[in-house]
């Protein structure tokens, strides 16, 4: 292999190690989103469960009274409150799975059973997690020169005092 082919090889690996590396914190960007948007669905679904209790009614029992209305608007309402209790469930169900699965594997959790909407709008505001971002390379430069500040400083004291401990060792008394 010659030397150009190598460096687009070194290049064409550091890119896609680069954009695999994203994916635990895509994973978590959409996780965080996912817990969002069962917090609002949690807020409708309570409410109907309230309101059907009111009226002496479980869950299921109100579900019914919309579908079995003669008004074409309640029945649409009822069939759109179904779906929204179900996509709440869901997505309780996939927060549980990504929880419990291993860091390694929130990625393929994901891929296998992702919410179209809250996966699409966790890709549209993604920011990545490494420095390949404006902030996160003036971070990362931040945190390079306090680290070698920090190194310089402590390796200075070391010889400090290395050197005061061999002019004792080596001094007029010896």
């Amino acid at each position: 292999m010659g030397l150009i082919a190598r460096i687009i090889a070194i290049v064409a690996g550091l890119a896609g190690g680069t954009i695999f590396s994203q994916a635990p914190e895509f994973a978590q960007q959409y996780r965080q989103r996912i817990g969002g948007a069962i917090d609002e669905l949690r807020v409708i679904v309570e409410d109907f469960n309230r309101q059907a209790a009111e009226h002496h009614l479980d869950r299921q029992q109100a579900l019914s009274a919309y579908a079995q209305s003669s008004d074409d608007f309640l029945r649409d309402r009822g069939v759109s409150m179904q779906s929204t209790i179900t996509r709440y469930e869901t997505l309780q169900s996939q927060q549980l799975h990504l929880g419990t699965a291993a860091p390694v594997a929130k990625p393929f959790v994901l891929l296998g059973n992702a919410d179209d909407v809250v996966f699409a709008n966790t890709w549209r505001d993604f920011v990545p997690g490494v420095p390949v971002s404006f902030a996160g390379l003036v971070w990362g430069a931040i945190g390079f020169v306090g680290g070698w500040a920090v190194a310089a400083l402590l390796g200075l004291g070391a010889r400090r005092v290395a050197r005061t401990r061999r002019g004792e060792a080596t001094g007029p008394g010896t």
